[in-house]
């Protein structure tokens, strides 16, 4: 899977950090520390794929594509989301202001899901941290209750 990812990706990768100003990065960053046993690099690693996971949901948003997240980047994607004034803020920005409705679900799937999500990120130009995937390559605690429902 690794090659694959390596493939599609024909510039230099985007870094999540040109688009969430620096102030923000700073305290979501803190609020993961606060929050799981995670040092300040491991917390901007999960943070920084939580957000290019939701820049990648958004633009897909309605292509009915399954993305899921790795049980790693899920915790970076709740942090972002429980930070409402700055969620609504990335939605306005990158989403037509339209909020990604979140339906985790208590079991995980074992499709695959989160290796494809990662391999969609890269394909967008989104910098992958790979080894954040591969903690669940099979699975995804948050993910579209229904086919085709847009969701996170």
């Amino acid at each position: 899977m690794t090659a694959a990812l390596v493939h599609l990706i024909t510039g230099p990768a985007r870094s999540v950090r040109e688009v969430v100003p620096i102030d923000l990065w700073e305290k979501q960053v803190g609020l993961l520390v606060r929050d799981h046993p995670y040092d300040s690099t491991m917390a901007g690693r999960i943070l920084g794929q939580g957000y290019a996971y939701l820049l990648t949901a958004m633009r897909h948003r309605g292509e009915s594509l399954g993305l899921a997240p790795s049980e790693l980047v899920d915790i970076g994607v709740h942090t972002i989301i429980r930070d409402t004034v700055a969620y609504a803020d990335l939605c306005a920005r990158f989403n037509g202001g339209h909020s990604l409705p979140h339906v985790p679900k208590a079991e995980t799937k074992n499709d695959g899901s989160a290796m494809r999500t990662a391999t969609v990120i890269a394909s967008d130009g989104w910098d992958v941290d790979l080894p954040l995937w591969t903690d669940a390559a099979e699975c995804g605690p948050c993910h579209p209750c229904h086919p085709g429902n847009d969701s996170h």
